[in-house]
């Protein structure tokens, strides 16, 4: 004989009723009908506030919690804003980055009476992520316009924001001036007068800057341009792009790599404070004085970068403003009327000069 599933009593009063209460017991206890009730819920200005007030309370006082899935389907919104990530969740709330971007954002979203879901890649799939996340509309970091994953949206026909890339005139951006910030990052180094430099980035350097998109390609352009200047280049025997993970692993995978170089680089710039903080615990790990032995600047200025000892040298984005401008532009777009081009906003950068980088010592 087949086992009764058993479920936990919903409540009236107080007492235990023995069925799931439903908008029709609400309707019923309020004196209303259960299109006022559903109005409750999902468009309280269609009531008066007393009465939405009333039949809120006399819900709660039964138990009683709207299906979300169904609630979507009559409001056809989640109320909730994705922010889509090519890593999966750990790697990304490792990053301090991360979390200042997603504070950002996550005002804006609390404002707006909005949930903040990150989507990572499904089974690696971030095009699969693209086309399953329960979302309203989403941010995208770290990808290219071409690529398959905003081809999804655009299909889905739902907005979004690109950050950190160079995106048509049809889609809505927020970036920052990475080109000048690794430009001033770089002549802070030369100014120093170090010439064996090492590169630390999150991607295999192909040796072509033209290769890269977005943020990668703007950082190694402004790197060059600083270089060439000095009359040095990034293929330059005394110049070396180490690739790593964009992770404090990462960093220290960079470290390690930096002491088989010959000739051994005295400075290295790194494209994120996270990568810089790796390097620097390695350096230390290993004996090195930084920045005696290595001088070693960053890129993001997180909030731990000037509490690091050294503090670190780095370039200062607006991390935070970027996620709160990205979250305001998607809400602006749902709720524009009108056919004007979406936004394409760029944020300033500043450089900051702190312990972690000196002049080179003579060889």
């Amino acid at each position: 004989m087949a086992k009764q599933r058993r479920t936990a009593p919903a409540r009236q009063n107080g007492a235990p009723t023995s069925h799931k209460v439903t908008i029709n017991d609400i309707a019923k206890r309020a004196g209303v009908s259960k299109t006022a009730v559903s109005f409750a819920f999902n468009r309280p200005g269609r009531l008066a506030t007393e009465t939405a007030q009333r039949i809120l309370a006399i819900a709660r006082e039964m138990g009683y919690m709207p299906n979300p899935v169904a609630r979507s389907l009559n409001t056809r919104r989640t109320q909730a804003l994705g922010v889509i990530v090519p890593q999966d969740i750990p790697a990304v709330l490792s990053n301090p980055f991360f979390a200042e971007l997603l504070s950002g954002v996550g005002e804006v979203c609390r404002t707006a009476d909005m949930s903040l879901v990150i989507v990572p890649p499904i089974r690696g799939s971030l095009v699969e992520a693209a086309y399953a996340a329960m979302i309203d509309g989403c941010i995208v970091t770290g990808l290219s316009a071409g690529d398959p994953v905003v081809r999804a949206l655009r299909q889905r026909r739902i907005p979004f924001v690109m950050l950190d890339a160079d995106a048509p005139e049809d889609i809505a951006c927020v970036q920052v001036d990475d080109y000048r910030g690794a430009y001033l990052a770089m002549q802070h180094v030369l100014s120093l007068g170090h010439r064996r430099i090492a590169i630390a980035t999150f991607e295999p350097f192909t040796g072509r800057v033209e290769d890269y998109h977005g943020t990668l390609r703007h950082r190694f352009e402004g790197y060059r341009d600083a270089l060439l200047e000095a009359g040095l280049a990034l293929d330059h025997e005394l110049i070396s792009v180490v690739a790593c993970r964009c992770s404090l692993d990462g960093g220290r995978e960079a470290f390690r790599a930096l002491t088989h170089l010959r000739p051994r680089p005295t400075a290295l710039v790194a494209l994120s404070d996270v990568i810089a903080f790796g390097v620097i615990d390695a350096a230390h790990q290993a004996g090195w004085c930084v920045p005696k032995h290595l001088s070693v600047v960053g890129f993001d200025d997180i909030e731990t970068s000037q509490l690091l000892r050294p503090a670190l040298t780095t370039v200062r984005q607006p991390t935070r403003e970027k996620g709160r401008r990205a979250a305001e532009l998607f809400l602006q777009m749902m709720q524009a009327e009108g056919s004007d081009p979406p936004p394409h906003i760029k944020l300033p950068v500043t450089f900051i000069v702190r312990e972690s980088s000196a002049r080179a010592r003579a060889a």
